[in-house]
């Protein structure tokens, strides 16, 4: 019998949730095909089987939590229903063995203190419905009586979702008693439904992380405008050449993120975090690019972005952004990096303070570009593509000075890209 254990994540997660079985008990499975899905803080991770074999059992339910090291399911490897077969009595006899002693002798008595027998005339415990001391007690506190439960599991394994099955069944089937008189009603208003969906763990690592941000970061925004006009008629001429030599279209991202580590090279502590008393400096460029996903905003990482031109920039963003929307990020992906461009602009938005990325202490927000009136001088308007940039910076250790900056720096490579080329 193989057992399935949850291997090294990566360094700091020790712990996940079960998100979906791929494969369910009784299922045949490939050498090294997938049969759960984890969702850790960061990224959901598959676990495969390392033998092929005949799925005997799963351990945890789905929603649960497992950490590094667990045993969360068994294979059998051998093919023979007789080995199938004594493993589970074997389990069934270890869970007798570990369930405590008053809770056996109160499953053998009836309301009346005396022993229960079948019709035999043997004890009960003899063929006691199969279920860990956990699900037992589940079921004791409900009232509920696990011979009365038919269980799904193909080995008669009773689950918490099995009592939760059959107490719905029960309350469907009897009528609700009358209040008491003078008794409030608790239930909410029938013509004001609500639905109460439970946090997953990846959003409530994202709500932590966020809520922790602005309580440690002395973490402040300042604002600017970039004129998007040369940068648009530029990408105009030069798109449909650039696809066709690199076989990916010209966006935005690459000239923000080429302007973002000139920014960088010339402010180097918004390249930088804090640990503990020490200013760590960075004197590498790993820019991380907010992806919005069903599951929430993730961060993967363009590793050495100075190092790429143009198209390498484009082709890695949008890689990792398809692994983001397909769930394939791996935790590598996401870890390490030294600055964050977010784009609220994708979805319309004109004007944001985005949250600091910890340990990072800079964040960049890109907005939507807006035609809006310009002076030219004195005498002329003219409309003209406007962009909304903002940094939000922590100012433990990056002054006033050094914010404006470097927003100041994006500001003139992007509105003069030529001089972008020339500096990337």
């Amino acid at each position: 019998m193989l057992e399935i254990k949850v291997p090294e994540l990566a360094e700091s997660v020790t712990e996940g949730t079960v998100a979906e079985w791929l494969k369910q008990p009784g299922d045949y499975v490939e050498k090294g095909e997938d049969i759960v899905e984890l969702e850790t803080d960061k990224v959901n991770v598959e676990i495969a089987a390392d033998e092929a074999g005949t799925l005997e059992e799963t351990l945890f339910e789905p929603g649960d939590t497992v950490k590094v090291g667990d045993v969360i399911a068994k294979i059998n490897t051998s093919g023979e229903a007789s080995e199938s077969t004594s493993d589970t009595k074997q389990e069934q006899k270890e869970i007798k063995e570990s369930q405590p002693e008053n809770e056996a002798q109160a499953d053998k008595k009836d309301e009346t203190g005396q022993e229960k027998t079948g019709e035999s005339g043997g004890s009960e415990s003899d063929h006691r419905p199969l279920a860990s001391p956990a699900t037992r007690k589940y079921a004791r506190e409900k009232g509920i009586n696990l011979d009365d439960i038919n269980p799904r599991d193909p080995l008669g394994r009773v689950r918490k979702e099995d009592i939760d099955e059959f107490e719905a069944k029960q309350k469907s089937s009897k009528p609700e008693p009358a209040p008491e008189k003078g008794a409030k009603e608790e239930k909410g208003d029938p013509s004001k439904p609500v639905e109460r969906i439970k946090m997953s763990r990846r959003r409530k690592t994202i709500a932590n992380r966020l809520v922790e941000a602005q309580q440690t970061a002395a973490m402040l925004t300042t604002f600017n405008e970039v004129d998007m006009t040369n940068l648009m008629e530029l990408r105009k001429r030069r798109k449909d050449k650039f696809l066709d030599d690199n076989g990916v279209k010209l966006g935005f991202m690459s000239f923000f993120t080429k302007a973002v580590i000139g920014a960088l090279k010339k402010y180097p502590y918004v390249n930088a975090e804090i640990d503990g008393d020490d200013i760590v400096l960075k004197k590498f460029f790993d820019i991380g690019v907010a992806v919005s996903t069903d599951d929430g905003l993730v961060v993967p990482v363009v590793r050495d972005a100075d190092r790429m031109d143009f198209a390498g920039i484009e082709k890695e963003i949008g890689a990792l952004a398809e692994k983001a929307h397909n769930k394939k990020l791996g935790l590598g992906d996401l870890q390490g990096g030294s600055f964050t461009i977010t784009n609220g602009g994708v979805f319309g938005s004109l004007w944001s303070t985005p949250i600091l990325n910890t340990p990072q202490v800079g964040i960049l927000g890109m907005h939507k570009i807006q035609m809006r009136p310009v002076a030219i001088d004195n005498e002329r308007f003219e409309n003209r593509p406007m962009m909304y940039i903002a940094l939000s910076y922590d100012h433990r250790i990056i002054d006033g000075k050094d914010a404006v900056g470097f927003l100041v720096k994006v500001k003139e490579l992007i509105e003069d890209p030529e001089a972008l080329l020339l500096e990337g």
